[in-house]
């Protein structure tokens, strides 16, 4: 299907909005008319439920399903339990598929759910069921039940009549999965080699066996690995039996990659909970604190630390110029390193087994940029402080600093990946309040050593 090219406007949204107000039901069908679901739920986001729903009932069932479904699921929540009861619910999930219908079961009130589940069409009810069995961040909880399978010992005859009946059911699939009696998986066809194959050939002679397949259990992270190490447009999902119960497509699993980048970038931001913006006052305030605390016991730690070197910077003043130099390089260099190691763990062809390799060449890399950043400190602070001992002081400083900056940002996330712990916490707050510490301390020591 064409959809028609959208683009949203300010002018179209204020004319969108009066056509909204003044109930303008015909603007309203013809300006969404083969509009994709998508671009049609980001014009809605600009609305509140009441007119949300508006809109939609002015749309057909078909439709309606498919803009709940690309909706938010913080936004969507809020409209269908502010807005929708049971009966108007129970036809727009009837036209969904079972792993969409089950996760927006999922997200409404418990009994709200069992009431609508009670009413489902009979099909989709049974694949609702199993798929609630399993939890929402693995396999079983991302698949779903709607796919296209053979028997083995079927001719090319039957599948193609089998795929004409169960194709009503499924609105995108890729192949058809071949299984013999007890539904355990065999392999599948491509449709291209059964519309090629001689009408009574068997089935099982053109499957292709050597398939890769993922268990109900898998974590949906490892899934989405799988799915983008071996470019699958759709994956087979097998019990522990090894029976074919259902399958993963690729819109699923960009959802996963968009999550899990999601989360990342709040770790890496030392954000501890996944907020929105628009989430309540407190449940934001929460999510910074942790990290901001430890940034303040950070900065006082630092703090107590220099007043061991109260002395020195009595002795010479032009010290403390230069302390958040040291500070801002070693939090940079820092993160530089981290950020790339994080970078390399996420990438699922990661072996983290050269580890004296990877250290010589951060040491390598931290040996030149310290070399090339500490000629540059010299230069500017002879040229502005003259011929002074400062010069070569923080110069050292700034060398040590850089070299050890680079092994701690490099040595953390793999330790953290090492114990269990997401590699992402050492790109944020974590490393840069640690590189302050490590630079202070060094700074200091130097200045103790030479002055």
């Amino acid at each position: 299907m064409k959809f028609a090219e959208f683009e949203l406007t300010k002018e179209f949204r204020d004319r969108f909005q009066q056509a909204v107000d003044e109930h303008d039901a015909l603007f309203i069908q013809e300006s969404l008319r083969d509009v994709n679901s998508a671009d049609v739920a980001s014009l809605l986001y600009e609305f509140n439920g009441e007119e949300f729903k508006y809109v939609l009932d002015l749309l057909s069932l078909d439709v309606q399903s498919k803009i709940i479904k690309d909706l938010d699921s913080d936004t969507r929540k809020k409209y269908l339990t502010e807005n929708y009861n049971v009966a108007q619910l129970t036809p727009i999930i009837n036209y969904l598929d079972s792993d969409d219908a089950a996760d927006i079961l999922n997200e409404l009130p418990i009994k709200t759910s069992e009431e609508i589940l009670a009413q489902l069409d009979a099909v989709l009810k049974s694949q609702v069921i199993d798929l609630l069995r399993y939890d929402a961040n693995v396999a079983g909880g991302l698949m779903a039940k709607e796919l296209i399978k053979a028997r083995d010992y079927w001719t090319v005859v039957q599948c193609i009549d089998e795929i004409r009946k169960q194709a009503e059911n499924v609105s995108k699939f890729y192949a058809v999965y071949v299984v013999n009696d007890q539904d355990k998986l065999l392999g599948r066809v491509a449709l291209q080699k059964l519309i090629l194959s001689d009408s009574k050939t068997i089935v099982k002679d053109i499957c292709e066996g050597d398939i890769i397949t993922v268990e109900t259990y898998m974590d949906d992270s490892e899934v989405a690995e799988i799915m983008r190490k071996y470019d699958l447009e759709s994956v087979p999902v097998i019990n522990v039996q090894g029976q074919l119960v259902g399958r993963i497509t690729i819109d699923d699993v960009v959802d996963v990659i968009t999550e899990q980048a999601e989360e990342e970038r709040q770790i890496m931001s030392g954000i501890t909970e996944d907020v929105e913006e628009d989430d309540s006052i407190w449940r934001n305030t929460r999510a910074r604190l942790p990290w901001l605390f430890i940034g303040i016991l950070g900065g006082m730690v630092s703090a107590r630390f220099m007043g061991f070197f109260e002395g020195e910077i009595a002795k010479i003043t032009a010290i403390a110029f230069f302390i958040p130099l040291i500070q801002a390089t070693g939090g940079n260099v820092g993160i530089q390193s981290s950020s790339l190691v994080v970078q390399s763990l996420a990438n699922p062809g990661f072996v983290d087994d050269g580890l004296w390799k990877r250290l010589l060449k951060v040491f390598s890399v931290a040996l030149l940029n310290g070399i090339f950043l500490s000629l540059v400190v010299f230069i500017i602070t002879r040229i502005t402080f003259g011929a002074d001992p400062l010069n070569i002081i923080v110069s050292l400083a700034l060398f040590f600093v850089v070299v050890f900056a680079s092994f701690i940002g490099t040595i953390t996330p793999l330790l953290l990946n090492r114990l269990g712990f997401n590699p992402a916490l050492a790109s944020g707050p974590f490393i840069t309040t640690t590189n302050d510490l490590l630079g202070l301390g060094i700074y200091f020591l130097t200045l103790h050593i030479l002055i």
